[in-house]
C-alpha cells in the first residue's frame, strides 16, 4: 500500500500466497491521505479502532498509536505487518474490544465495522476519554456507511458530517461535544431461547456487541440444536462458537463432556463464557480466542461442532471454512466426528468428502443441511 509516508507491505493472517484479497482497501488509503493533506496533528494519544489487517496501525506506527480490534486474526496480521515494516516491539499498543480502553484519546480513527452494534459499543466505551479537542475521523466504503452510522456518531460523540466519496470510500468527520448526554451502553444483551430446541429450550443467551444474532436465535442454529449428536462424545469443540449456545447445549445434555469454545472474535468468546455461566452448567469448559483449531493437539478431540462463516468482512470466501475443516481433521481422534451446519447451496459435502473421504447427511430442510464426517484411522 502506498501511503503519504511511503510504501508498506501488508498481508492478511494467516498468510496464503493464493489469497487474492488485499490487506487494505480504498477507505484505509483515503483516511491516510486526509491525515497528511490536512496536516492533522497526530500527537498525544492516537487510537485506531477496527483496523482490519493493521494497515492503519502500520502506516502510523511512528506516532505510537493504540489499536483496538475484536479480531484475533486482525491482531496477528498487525503484529506480522509491523514486524515486516521494521517497527520496534511495543511501538504500537494492541488492545482487544474486551480490554479497558485508554483513559484519554486525542486522535480517534475509526474503521467502520460491519456491525452497527459493535460500533455503538466501542464509541460508548471510548466516549469518556474523548474531549473537545479530540480529532475524530471515521472511514469506510460507501456501502458500509449509512445514515444510521452517522446518527450513531452524532448521538454518542457530537455533530457529524461526511466527505465526498473517493474510489467508493468515504470519510466521517465528528466534532466531540463534551456537554452531550450519552445513552447508557446496552451491551451485553441477554435473551431467552425459544422452546422446541431440545435441552437449551428457555435457556439464557448473552451477546456482546457485534456477535451474530444479538436479540434472537438464528434459524440455522435453531435447526442445528434440533439435530445435535447424542451425549457421550467426551471432548467436544464448539468451533466458531459465537455466543456459545451450541456448546452450552452439549454441556447441558452431557455434564461429563469437556467443551472447548473457540472463536477468532474476542466479543464472541466473552459471549460464550457469559452464556455458559448464566446457565449454571456443570462440568468443565475452556474458552479460547484463536485461529480455529490451531494450537489444539492432534488427535485430542472426539467431536467438533461447526457453523462456518462464508464471509471475510465484505468478501465472500470459503477459506475460513476450509481451514476449520482441515483443522478438525487434524484434531479429531480416529473415529471422531465433525458435524457441520450450513446453507444447502454452499456445497460443504464436496469439501468434506475430499478431506475425510466420507460425508453423511444427518438432516436437511429447504434452506439448511447438517452434515457429518468421520475421521477414519
Amino acid at each position: 500500500m502506498t501511503t503519504p509516508w511511503g510504501q508498506v507491505e501488508l498481508s492478511r493472517h494467516p498468510e496464503d500466497s493464493r489469497d487474492r484479497l488485499r490487506a487494505w482497501d480504498a477507505s484505509d488509503a483515503y483516511l491516510l491521505r486526509h491525515l497528511a493533506e490536512e496536516r492533522v496533528p497526530l500527537t498525544g494519544s492516537v487510537v485506531v479502532v477496527g483496523d482490519r489487517w493493521g494497515a492503519l496501525a502500520t502506516a502510523l506506527a511512528e506516532h505510537r498509536p493504540t489499536q483496538i480490534t475484536d479480531s484475533f486474526l486482525s491482531q496477528e496480521a498487525t503484529r506480522a505487518n509491523l514486524a515486516r515494516a521494521g517497527v520496534e516491539p511495543g511501538a504500537v499498543r494492541l488492545l482487544t474490544t474486551q480490554d479497558p480502553p485508554p483513559h484519554r484519546v486525542d486522535v480517534l480513527l475509526v474503521r467502520v465495522p460491519k456491525s452497527l452494534a459493535l460500533l455503538e459499543d466501542q464509541l460508548l466505551r471510548l466516549a469518556p476519554a474523548v474531549h473537545a479537542e479530540t480529532v475524530v475521523v471515521g472511514t469506510g466504503m460507501v456501502k458500509e456507511i449509512h445514515t444510521s452510522t452517522l446518527q450513531l456518531f452524532e448521538r454518542i460523540l457530537g455533530p457529524t458530517r461526511t466527505s465526498l466519496a473517493q474510489q467508493k470510500a468515504r470519510l466521517i468527520f465528528c466534532t466531540p461535544d463534551p456537554a452531550l448526554v450519552r445513552p447508557a451502553n446496552p451491551w451485553p444483551h441477554s435473551y431467552a431461547l425459544p422452546d422446541g430446541i431440545g435441552v437449551a429450550s428457555g435457556r439464557t443467551v448473552v451477546n456482546h456487541a457485534g456477535v451474530f444474532c444479538a436479540d434472537r436465535l438464528d434459524i440455522g442454529t435453531r435447526f442445528f440444536l434440533q439435530h445435535l449428536p447424542a451425549p457421550g462424545a467426551g471432548r467436544v469443540v464448539d468451533l466458531g462458537c459465537g455466543n456459545g449456545v451450541v456448546g452450552t447445549a452439549v454441556a447441558l445434555a452431557d455434564p461429563a463432556a469437556e467443551v472447548l469454545f473457540v472463536d477468532e472474535s474476542f466479543q464472541a468468546v466473552a459471549s460464550a463464557e457469559a452464556t455458559y455461566k448464566a446457565n449454571g452448567v456443570p462440568g468443565h469448559a475452556e474458552f479460547r480466542v484463536g485461529d480455529g483449531l490451531a494450537g489444539v493437539a492432534p488427535g485430542s478431540v472426539d467431536l467438533v461442532l461447526n457453523n462456518p462463516p462464508f464471509h471475510s468482512h465484505q468478501a465472500t470466501s470459503d477459506a475460513t471454512a476450509w481451514r476449520m475443516f482441515t483443522g478438525a481433521l487434524r484434531s479429531l481422534r480416529p473415529g471422531g466426528e465433525l458435524w457441520v451446519i450450513g446453507n444447502r447451496h454452499l456445497g460443504y459435502h464436496v469439501k468434506l468428502k475430499r478431506l475425510f473421504g466420507n460425508c453423511e447427511l444427518v438432516a436437511s430442510d429447504p434452506k439448511f443441511v447438517v452434515l457429518k464426517a468421520v475421521r477414519r484411522g
